[in-house]
């Protein structure tokens, strides 16, 4: 029966809605949380001397390089703050106020911040533009706490992964487009940089036009707010009338759900539920080590790799604008490989090649200056890594949590694991450039170490999650790490 039942599931069809709400929730919301996130460093010394002027023509002082470091320091990691702020806050507001209610308040805190970004020049406000990244972060971290969960459970049964992904590419996506108007022929210049800083607005006027037929989550209709009859008009408009043996069996999934009393949904509750220990720490491992996994740290160094090999200064920036590119392109087939490949399998193979490739990075930096190839080589390996971190360390952490909890306690696993990630971002900002001026080219080892230690946590505690359904993977890690995976 249970075979039979996935049969079915399998054949379920895509509706117009569900498309629209993941097209529409993806631009108007993951892809301005990537913006934030890569907009804010090509325009950087514009800024900085922007910033020192307005200080100097206000308060009639003028900043020491160290002085202006910390006030910019302060301006990029307010954003990271505000997004592990965000995080924590996603599970009240989530089962409070409903997953779209949440997209809802996503849009507004990012017009807000649009709002300060675009006046912060004419007004001459250091404060505005410091105010607006701790809004965009607080809204960037709702975003990536609840939108997976919320396209997760739209989503038909079987197409839950391919929808869970859809988050993870708009935010590289986000990247690219922000890099792409940062350039000095776009909005990167001394004139123009709040329209950079500001630019996303469109998506989110477009991408909310239509938000009025957005369905709230059956889901958390049914086993949250115990309101059956909503989730079933809800499930009618997300898979048509004419799916009434799909929905049937969608409800009675959710009545045993709602009839399991043994569910927590409180954030202490989850917390001391030793049955969610492991599924937590898979969630907040693989959010945390997604960022610790050195992808950020990547693009950090990667113009000075390519300057290396022989670009200009311009050649190495468009350089690294093809390395986005490669990343997002990748991304792109997420739900391709999310529809048909285990998890397992991917998530393994992405941490070990990748931890493979970080190591030889590591190699061929320090050698760098000894073999003349060696900068070529550094590039490929840079792209090789790039390559494989989107078979699963970029796309899986996003939506894993999903997959693995069932609906009561999902929201706050997803809060935890999204406060994991912006925190470790947050570290890495802070560290990496003092690590990498201390260790050289050895900085690439210790995320090598946490490839290796996610492959690991993998292997022996991640249950095969494609195509079954969350109540049948809790069971499978409720014993913790006496939990047996196969």
């Amino acid at each position: 029966m249970g075979a039979e039942n996935q049969q079915i599931k399998n054949k379920q069809p895509w509706s117009k809605l569900v498309l629209l709400v993941a097209f529409a929730t993806t631009l108007g919301a993951a892809v301005p949380t990537g913006y934030c996130i890569g907009v804010i460093n090509s325009p950087a010394d514009l800024m900085k001397v922007w910033c020192n002027q307005t200080i100097h023509e206000k308060y009639g002082s003028t900043l020491t390089s160290s002085g202006l470091q910390i006030l910019w320091s302060s301006i990029v990691s307010i954003f990271l703050v505000g997004g592990a702020i965000g995080s924590l806050g996603g599970a009240g507001l989530a089962n409070k106020f409903g997953r779209k209610t949440c997209m809802f308040i996503c849009a507004v805190l990012f017009t807000i911040g649009a709002v300060l970004f675009f006046f912060c020049r004419a007004a001459k406000s250091v404060e505005m533009l410091i105010l607006g990244r701790l809004i965009v972060g607080l809204s960037s971290g709702l975003v990536t706490a609840t939108l997976p969960m919320y396209l997760a459970e739209i989503a038909p049964p079987a197409r839950r992964g391919t929808l869970g992904v859809f988050c993870g590419v708009g935010v590289t996506g986000g990247v690219v487009v922000a890099q792409v108007c940062s350039l000095s022929h776009v909005f990167g210049t001394d004139e123009l940089w709040h329209y950079a800083l500001s630019a996303y607005m469109v998506l989110i006027i477009v991408c909310y036009l239509p938000s009025y037929a957005f369905p709230e989550s059956p889901k958390f209709l049914y086993v949250m707010k115990s309101n059956p009859s909503a989730a079933r008009a809800s499930l009618l408009r997300l898979r048509g009338k004419s799916a009434g043996k799909f929905i049937e069996q969608e409800i009675a999934e959710m009545e045993a759900e709602a009839n399991d009393n043994s569910q927590n949904s409180g954030f202490c509750d989850v917390l001391r539920d030793p049955r969610l220990l492991m599924p937590l720490i898979i969630v907040c491992s693989f959010q945390g080590g997604q960022q610790l996994s050195g992808i950020n740290a990547i693009f950090y160094y990667s113009v000075s790799i390519f300057k290396n090999a022989g670009f200009s200064e311009a050649n190495a920036q468009w350089a690294n604008l093809g390395a986005g590119c490669l990343n997002l392109s990748i991304s792109l087939l997420g739900p391709l490989l999310m529809a048909t490949c285990r998890r397992r399998t991917l998530m393994m193979l992405s941490s070990s090649l990748c931890a493979f490739f970080l190591f030889c990075i590591a190699f061929v930096l320090y050698y760098i200056g000894s073999v003349s190839w060696f900068a070529w080589a550094c590039i490929v390996c840079i792209m090789g890594y790039i390559f494989f971190y989107q078979f699963g360390l970029g796309p899986i952490p996003y939506f894993i949590g999903s997959e693995l909890f069932e609906v009561a306690p999902r929201s706050v696993a997803m809060s935890m694991g999204s406060m994991s990630s912006w925190t470790c971002n947050f570290i890495i900002g802070m560290a990496f450039p003092s690590l990498e001026s201390a260790w050289g080219a050895f900085v690439f080892i210790p995320f090598s170490i946490t490839c290796v230690l996610l492959f690991l946590l993998t292997k022996f505690y991640l249950p095969e999650t494609f195509g079954r359904d969350p109540s049948d993977v809790a069971p499978l890690v409720s014993k913790g790490f006496r939990s047996k995976v196969k």
